[in-house]
Parts: structure tokens; C-alpha cells; sequence
């Protein structure tokens, strides 16, 4: 019979193990010695060791499931049951018990942590529909579908829920983009209508714009093109493929009449530049009139250089109010030695003027006197009332002295 610490062979050939339930046969050896039989079977355990080694190693560093580790525990603690090796069967048990706490506080925690991955789901998904449901009523199209866009490949990146969640989820995220398509494709089909309107509308804007380009009527054409700019800008765009085209002929058309009418104003503006010149010499001719000494002469040079003046033509149109106000300015002094000379030569003004002249005088010596005999008397309210009232008549005599002095007298 042989032995060692962990197992023993008798003399029929059978081996045993200790454990701590006592012996346990773990089978029948013939082919050789005691000692061959337990190192066979010892050979078995130390298998059972390294098995045991290199799942409780899996367990550690690998994401091995809950499921699979079981089932290969369950595949060693069997072995071990049946008894089929020679050593501490017991430690391996202890271990193999220490390794389903493991694996359960694995499974514990790989559920809490797929619950928290869930509820994180759940709160991104939540998310991503509050924000779809906002974008289905945005009108910023191009921005808006774009990020909707983005939404969707965020959602497929994120982990499934509960079916019945997932789907309610999804359909109001579905729903909401399905939403923003409808409201972008009527606002385009819209657009499209209102582009139509802005394209037929300038069509004739242009047909109007080509016609008037030979006008020679610089001023209504002109006028009538400010008018159709202000219609082009109201129409509103037309389709992209059209509104260059349209704006290029329209924009043309102006061109050539505003070209045109550029070249004639040219023309014009030197002609009237040379007009300009002539009407400086005869004002300057004009202004040698000035102070009138004989009024006949002056009034004969004065209507021949008019004669000359309205021979001229027109001159540019800034320098008009200088050069005929120097012609007003020596007309008005003819004018006023006209006047002069009537006044002088005419005897009814020239009476009227001397009896008025007299009447003031007489009122100013009355209320000279009247002065006078108030101070005398202590009055001077009354004077200094009286006073002011010989200041005014004092006024109109001088200045009818100045009138009568023109009639010679």
C-alpha cells in the first residue's frame, strides 16, 4: 500500500482521497505501482489547478459573461465532485466559491452599470426629441435640417431601451422630423410660386427696360427707369437659374439709353459751358450802365445787351442765379433812376410832397411849444409823453424832407 498526505492506494488497486468529509475513492488502478497510480491522479488535480488558475484570470481581465463563467465553474466543481484527482479538493472548492462571488459582484455590477447605461440612454433619447420637436418649428431650413440630420446619427449611436420605450421615443422623434420636412417643402413649393410671380413679373419689367433703351426723351425715360428699378426691387427674386439673366439684359438695356444720353449731355454741358462765357462778357458790359448818369442812353444799351442776351442759349444750370442776378442788378438800378426822374419831373407829386412836408413841420412846432409849456407848468409826465411823440412825427418830417429834396425843392 502507498500514500502521501492528500490520497492513498491499498492493496487492491484502489485510490483514495482525504477530504474533509473523509475518504473518497477516486478509482481503481492495476496497470502499475501505488506510487505511478498517484502521481497519475495527482497529475489530475494539478490539471484542475491550472484550470481553475486560468478562469479565475478570465474572470479577472476579460469581459467573460456572467453565463459562461458559470457554466465553466459548473464544469470543474463536477469534476471535483466525482472525485476523479488526488490533492485539496477541499481549497479548490473554496475557490471555486470565492470565484461565483466574483462573478456574481461581476453581474451585480455589469447590471447596475447597464442599468445606468440604460437610464443615460434613456435621458439622451429624451433629449434628442425635445430638441427634434423644437427644430420641426424652426424656419431656419438649411441649419435646422442639418442638425436634425446629426440627431439621427446620434440616436443610432446610442444603446436600445425597452422595446415599448424605444418605440415611443422614436416615434416622436420620427414624427417631429417628419413635421419640419412637411413645413420646409410647402415654405420651398412657396417660395418656388413667389419666384414664378418675380420671374414673370420682371420679364416685362425687362421687355419695358429694352424698349424705352432708344428713347431720346432724356428726362421722362430717365424718370421712368428710377420707376422700374423701384418695381425690379419689389418683385422680389426669381429662380436662380433666371435672375442673372434677367437682371443682366434689364441692367443692359439702362445702359445703353444712359449711355447714349451721357453723350448728348456732354455735348450739351460744352455747348452751355461757351453760353456760360458770352452771358459773363455782356453782364460785365452790362455792369459799366452802372451809376445810371444819362437814363436814356443807359436804357438803349441796357435793351441791346438783353436783345444779345436772350440770343444765347441756355447755361449750366449752377452758374444760372450768379450771372442773371448781375443782369437784375443793373436793371433794378435803371429801374430805381426811372423812378428817381418821375418823382422828380411829375409837379402834383412834387406839391403833395411839399404840403406834407409843411403840415408835419407845423406839428412839430406845435408840440414843441406844447413841451415847453408843460416843463414851465411842473408837468413833466406830460412832457416826457409829449416828447415821445414829437420823436415820431420828428421821423416822418426828416424823411419827407429827404423825398422833397429829390424833387429839387
Amino acid at each position: 500500500m502507498s500514500s502521501d498526505p492528500w490520497g492513498r492506494v491499498d492493496e487492491t488497486g484502489t485510490v483514495y482521497v482525504r477530504t474533509s468529509e473523509g475518504e473518497q475513492v477516486v478509482g481503481s488502478w492495476q496497470a502499475g505501482t501505488p506510487e505511478e497510480a498517484l502521481a497519475y491522479f495527482e497529475r489530475k488535480y494539478e490539471g484542475l489547478v491550472v484550470e481553475i488558475g486560468l478562469l479565475e484570470k478570465r474572470v479577472k481581465t476579460t469581459d467573460l459573461s456572467a453565463k459562461d463563467a458559470m457554466a465553466a465553474i459548473d464544469h470543474i466543481r463536477h469534476q471535483l465532485d466525482e472525485h476523479h484527482a488526488v490533492g485539496d479538493l477541499d481549497a479548490l472548492r473554496k475557490r471555486l466559491d470565492a470565484l461565483v462571488a466574483t462573478v456574481e459582484a461581476r453581474r451585480e455590477e455589469r447590471k447596475a452599470q447597464k442599468a445606468k447605461q440604460t437610464d443615460e440612454a434613456r435621458r439622451a433619447k429624451e433629449e434628442l426629441v425635445t430638441e427634434a420637436e423644437e427644430l420641426a418649428q424652426s424656419e431656419q431650413w438649411r441649419a435646422a435640417g442639418e442638425r436634425l440630420r446629426a440627431l439621427v446619427d446620434t440616436w443610432k449611436g446610442l444603446p436600445r431601451l425597452d422595446r415599448k420605450s424605444d418605440d415611443e421615443l422614436w416615434h416622436r422623434f420620427s414624427h417631429a422630423r417628419s413635421a419640419f420636412s412637411k413645413r420646409r417643402k410647402a415654405h420651398f413649393a412657396s417660395l418656388d410660386a413667389q419666384r414664378e410671380v418675380a420671374r414673370q413679373t420682371k420679364e416685362r419689367l425687362v421687355a419695358e427696360a429694352e424698349a424705352l433703351s432708344g428713347s431720346t426723351d432724356w428726362g421722362n425715360t430717365a424718370a421712368r427707369y428710377r420707376e422700374l428699378m423701384t418695381e425690379w426691387k419689389a418683385a422680389g427674386r426669381a429662380q436662380r437659374e433666371h435672375e442673372d439673366d434677367l437682371w443682366n439684359r434689364f441692367r443692359g438695356a439702362q445702359d445703353v439709353f444712359f449711355a447714349a444720353r451721357s453723350g448728348v449731355f456732354a455735348e450739351r454741358d460744352a455747348e452751355q459751358t461757351e453760353n456760360l462765357k458770352l452771358k459773363e462778357e455782356l453782364a460785365a458790359e452790362a455792369e459799366k450802365l452802372v451809376p445810371v448818369t444819362d437814363l436814356k442812353a443807359a436804357r438803349a444799351a441796357f435793351r441791346s445787351i438783353n436783345e444779345r442776351w436772350e440770343a444765347i442759349g441756355h447755361v449750366p444750370r449752377d452758374a444760372r442765379p450768379k450771372v442773371e442776378g448781375r443782369m437784375h442788378a443793373v436793371e433794378r438800378a435803371i429801374q430805381e433812376a426811372e423812378e428817381a426822374e418821375w418823382r422828380r419831373t411829375n409837379p402834383e407829386a412834387r406839391a403833395r410832397a411839399a404840403g406834407l412836408t409843411g403840415q408835419l413841420q407845423a406839428a412839430v412846432d406845435k408840440l414843441r411849444q406844447q413841451i415847453d409849456a408843460a416843463r414851465a407848468t411842473g408837468n413833466n409826465a406830460r412832457a416826457d409823453k409829449l416828447a415821445k411823440e414829437l420823436e415820431g412825427r420828428q421821423a416822418l418830417l426828416d424823411q419827407a424832407l429827404k423825398g422833397l429834396e429829390e424833387f429839387g425843392g
